[in-house]
């Protein structure tokens, strides 16, 4: 199985924990409400489904009234089919909850997992969240070496790119970490975010926007000490 695939189970399970879903809704969750992965089509979700149902994780049922089914049958429709989560895709949906290794770190899957953290235990959430943290300080301590490497070579676009992609993942490791305060002071997330944001905003009031990143390596003009 590809690690893409296991995280399109992974999603439809917890979807359908939360209710029965016919095949459109799971699309339409899983491309927008979710917003977690790149576009589906019906021939990525359905081969999934059909697996699921397999592993006796799923069960189809007629999701028709029999009116419904009688008048799908005579335009030559398929009757409407629900899929509903079995106890045996239930229990296996929890033990995949609680699986921490590398691979919930990673973008997509980290994503994924974050969707469901409402039906995740506390210390699940936390191993995960420090996982992801460390992965991305990694990642960001690799990104800054190549910067300082190539720095001479690169001609303003590319190296302005290449801070983009610093600062977004410098925002992410800072959310990462007012998201595990929050959790190991047991505060909800949702009165959490409503800090930051009051936070943010009287920072935006006293600079007049959004605060402006700085390249470290090179003196900042208001700075007095600067030669």
């Amino acid at each position: 199985m590809s690690r893409r695939s296991g995280i399109l189970e992974f999603a439809v399970l917890g979807l359908l924990r939360e209710s029965p879903m016919h095949g459109y809704e799971l699309r339409k969750r899983l491309n927008t409400s979710l917003g977690v992965f790149r576009a589906f089509s019906y021939g990525t979700l359905y081969p999934c489904l059909k697996t699921l149902v397999a592993n006796g994780w799923l069960i189809e049922e007629s999701g028709s009234t029999p009116e419904d089914a009688l008048t799908a049958t005579l335009a030559g429709r398929r009757a409407k089919i629900v899929y509903r989560l079995t106890a045996e895709g239930k229990d296996h949906f929890e033990e995949l909850l609680a699986q921490t290794g590398p691979d919930a770190y990673e973008d997509e899957h980290f994503a994924a997992r974050f969707a469901f953290f409402g039906q995740t235990s506390r210390d699940v959430r936390m191993r995960v969240l420090e996982g992801r943290r460390s992965r991305l300080e990694e990642r960001l301590e690799k990104m800054r070496a190549s910067l300082a490497r190539t720095r001479e070579r690169l001609d303003d676009y590319t190296l302005e790119l290449q801070r983009h992609g610093m600062e977004s993942v410098e925002r992410e490791v800072r959310w990462l970490n007012e998201l595990i305060e929050s959790e190991r002071a047991g505060r909800d997330i949702k009165s959490s975010a409503s800090e930051g944001s009051a936070q943010q905003n009287n920072t935006s009031g006293e600079t007049g926007g959004l605060p402006r990143h700085r390249d470290s390596t090179r003196p900042d003009p208001s700075d007095d000490t600067a030669t």
